[in-house]
Parts: structure tokens; C-alpha cells; sequence
């Protein structure tokens, strides 16, 4: 087993629609561990931050607009393939391509009000957690899921 933390976001788009305990459902249900959550208002320098591969496309003055424009949920979600299995949660970035049953196909008119983001590799995760949250202080690691409780329990 690969225990992955990433990087979620539930953006301005989906906190105005008050989907937040929606969205964090999903990943509850499947047997992620949500190890750091908060509320915040994206500073410009966080945007920057955050979109910075993007910088120079014509579409990032938009992404850090957008990120800006009301408060996010801003999560570290830690589990088995976090990465990969958190991004198939969300769906296709392009709603109308998401697999039906993804938050995106559920909960996203348009592409670019998709009401989520998440890391797209564990490097991109570290960077973006480093963004928002003092990876140090503000990750709440000393608890056990009841499956891994059991697991712990096979493995003796």
C-alpha cells in the first residue's frame, strides 16, 4: 500500500453554493483521512503561488481572479494512492468529460467554475500544501482511521 497525502482545494464557485460538506463527504466515505482543513481568503501572493506553471498562459490572469473572488476549503488528504484516487473522486477537469458520480459531473455547470482542485503528483502536492498550510504545525497526524487500526491488527 502507498499512503499518499495531496492537496485538495473546494473553490470559490462551490463554497458560495455551500457544497463544502458535499464535497468533503465524498472523500470521508471512501476512507480518506482529511488532515488539515480551513477556511481561507486566497492572498494574491498564494495565487501566484498556487498558479504558477500557468503564469504567462492566457487564461492565468483568470485562474487568479477566479481563486480570489470568495473564500476556499483548503485540505491536506492523506490515504492509500491519495493522488491518483482523490483526482478520479473530482472527476475530469472539463466537467462535461467527468465520469458520472464525480463531484465535477455532479456539481459543475463549467469548465471553469469546476468547484475543485487537487495535486496532480505528490511533488505538486508538498508544493501546494507548503502554500497554505505550515506543513510543520498544521498537520493533524497522531490518529489512526478504523482501517488502519484493522490493518495494523492483520499485519501482526
Amino acid at each position: 500500500m502507498n499512503i499518499e497525502r495531496t492537496f485538495v482545494a473546494i473553490k470559490p464557485d462551490a463554497v458560495q453554493r455551500g457544497l463544502m460538506g458535499k464535497i468533503i463527504t465524498r472523500f470521508e466515505e471512501k476512507g480518506f483521512k482529511i488532515i488539515a482543513m480551513k477556511m481561507l481568503e486566497v492572498t494574491k501572493e498564494q495565487a501566484a503561488a498556487h498558479y504558477a506553471e500557468h503564469e504567462g498562459k492566457p487564461f492565468y490572469d483568470g485562474l487568479v481572479k477566479f481563486i480570489m473572488s470568495a473564500p476556499i476549503i483548503a485540505m491536506v488528504v492523506e490515504g492509500i494512492d491519495a493522488v491518483a484516487e482523490v483526482r478520479h473522486i473530482l472527476g475530469a477537469t472539463n466537467p462535461s468529460n467527468a465520469d458520472v458520480g464525480s463531484i465535477r459531473a455532479d456539481f459543475s455547470p463549467v469548465m471553469c467554475c469546476n468547484c475543485t482542485h487537487a495535486s496532480d503528483s505528490v511533488a505538486s502536492a508538498e508544493r501546494e500544501m507548503a502554500i497554505y498550510f505550515d506543513v510543520e504545525k498544521e498537520l493533524c497526524t497522531n490518529w489512526k482511521t478504523r482501517m488502519e487500526i484493522i490493518l495494523d491488527d492483520l499485519s501482526k
